[in-house]
């Protein structure tokens, strides 16, 4: 059982680190201009169960083979830089619709911005990594099974992750709803996630395990 002073450690930790503008931020926030808050959310769903995943992948060790076998790493990065590049010109390519929640949520089922989500969160490496620099750091084997410490961590980094991320969300939502107010057919908020689809697909394309 991990002590209130890991626990409080570890969630000021996950505060300042999430708290700190970084990729699933951008994405999430980009989401919701692009497509409204249940699209944001749904986004925010994905990410959050696949750092479930990689804690898993953590606490049976699997984590450790981006270490152990470079070419591991790469592969991982190659395919979620391509998929990411895949969204973007999905979303480039895809024709403008009237700027109304209704229609948004019709051409983007929830459970495929879910599923989008959640393996963008799983083909990131560096997200692998990040639960294995961190985690260890709070882990006593002596205070209870490994595995049910780093599902706890876990836990705690997404419920810090949900309220934070629910703030930006719900900001900018306020920025789609400006969008919607025009009622007209706009392409610069596909023109944004795109943009940002890119940007991730050549930040993990470019990042090393150093």
């Amino acid at each position: 059982m991990l002590s209130l002073t890991t626990l409080g450690l570890f969630s000021g930790a996950c505060a300042a680190l999430t708290m700190t503008p970084g990729p699933d931020m951008l994405l999430i926030a980009s989401r919701t201009v692009s497509q409204g808050r249940s699209a944001g959310f749904a986004s925010l769903a994905g990410i959050l169960v696949g750092t479930y995943c990689h804690a898993m992948a953590a606490a049976f060790g699997l984590s450790r083979l981006f270490l152990a076998v470079p070419i591991a790493y790469d592969v991982v990065r190659f395919a979620g830089a391509t998929y990411l590049l895949y969204l973007a010109w999905k979303t480039f390519r895809a024709s403008p619709v009237l700027s109304t929640p209704e229609r948004y949520e019709a051409r983007f089922p929830t459970r495929k911005i879910f599923r989008q989500g959640l393996l963008t969160n799983l083909l990131n490496p560096e997200m692998a990594l990040f639960v294995l620099a961190l985690f260890p750091q709070f882990v006593r084997p002596q205070d209870g099974a490994v595995a049910f410490q780093i599902l706890t961590l876990a836990t705690v980094l997404n419920c810090i992750g949900l309220v934070v991320n629910g703030v930006v969300i719900l900001f900018a939502n306020r920025l789609s709803q400006l969008w919607a107010c025009r009622r007209s057919r706009s392409r610069a908020p596909q023109y944004l996630l795109a943009s940002v689809f890119a940007g991730l697909a050549a930040r993990l394309a470019l990042a090393s395990r150093n």
